[in-house]
């Protein structure tokens, strides 16, 4: 027989229950920001060109340039554009970049929880030490933010056969894992349900931009694109579309440039639009609709 994950059933998403949005919008959007740690001279990490023998100069400093300038920039933007964002952090940055943290903190942004940096993956750890990580990351968002953060994105998007059971059992309410839905769905863990929340691995400048080599005003085009066609698509179902960023990508002034004029684009229909964090509608999914959600 097949092997199967067993978190979830398959129900086409034209046979699920009807519902809407607060203030009876049909499309929730939200942004996932990625704050990113990487380890110097080890580990993993996106590359502008292909890396050398440890230390990696290049790369590191490319994607530090995120850290230093493009999340700054970035920042400016979703100011300018009234955007709120859900910030994927490594636990690392509150020691490597205090003051981007706290400027992001000033905004009222949502922090999740995304590990403790990018250096590592969860998918290769015995349970006893992915929980572990789990903790220390939740403990150093919770003490930075006052709260504990209820969502999670693990670095690489790597997950063992147990992540989901202890995402849920460290109290988190959602994952941003999964890519298989336009809509929330619920998952199974072994105490109880997570909600899975939609994360696009599409629009996303590391597989656009990084993978397929998609140019700036492509990338941009991209997410007018796929915004317009899903409020189409809303009209028939509720739905969810994220748009992933990085800023040592998307920060860097050129592409920075077509950002903006997509983002625009997408406020320009605010008054159809649920423009949200994914928190917010984790929590609308679980106070509101419970029922509702597959």
């Amino acid at each position: 027989m097949t092997a199967h994950h067993n978190r979830y059933d398959y129900v086409p998403i034209t046979e699920r229950a009807a519902y809407t949005w607060p203030g009876g919008a049909r499309l929730a959007v939200y942004i996932g920001l990625n704050l990113e740690h990487f380890a110097f001279g080890e580990g993993l990490g996106a590359e502008l060109a292909p890396g050398g023998p440890q230390p990696d100069v290049l790369n590191y400093a490319w994607r530090d340039y995120g850290n230093r300038v493009g999340a700054w920039r970035m920042r400016d933007l979703f100011e300018a554009l009234d955007m709120p964002v859900s910030l994927l952090a490594n636990s690392a940055m509150y020691a490597y970049a205090p003051d981007l943290m706290a400027a992001f903190r000033a905004r009222g942004d949502e922090v999740l929880g995304h590990g403790r940096t990018n250096s590592e993956r969860q998918s290769v750890m015995d349970p006893t030490a992915e929980a572990a990580l789990i903790a220390e990351a939740t403990a150093a968002i919770t003490q930075a933010e006052g709260k504990a953060p209820q969502g999670w994105l693990s670095p690489w998007i790597a997950e063992s056969l147990v992540t989901p059971d202890l995402l849920q059992e460290a109290g988190y309410g959602y994952t941003l894992n999964w890519c298989m839905d336009d809509q929330p769905i619920w998952m199974r863990t072994r105490a109880g349900r997570l909600l899975s929340i939609p994360y696009p691995q599409e629009v996303n400048d590391i597989p656009s931009i990084v993978a397929r080599k998609d140019g700036a005003a492509a990338f941009a085009d991209m997410i007018i694109d796929n915004f317009d066609e899903m409020l189409e698509q809303s009209r028939a179902q509720p739905l969810v579309m994220g748009v992933a960023l990085h800023p040592y990508l998307v920060g860097q002034p050129y592409r920075l440039r077509h950002l903006r004029r997509a983002l625009r684009h997408i406020t320009t229909h605010r008054d159809q639009i649920w423009l949200t964090q994914a928190g917010a509608i984790h929590s609308y999914c679980r106070d509101e609709i419970p029922d509702l959600i597959a």
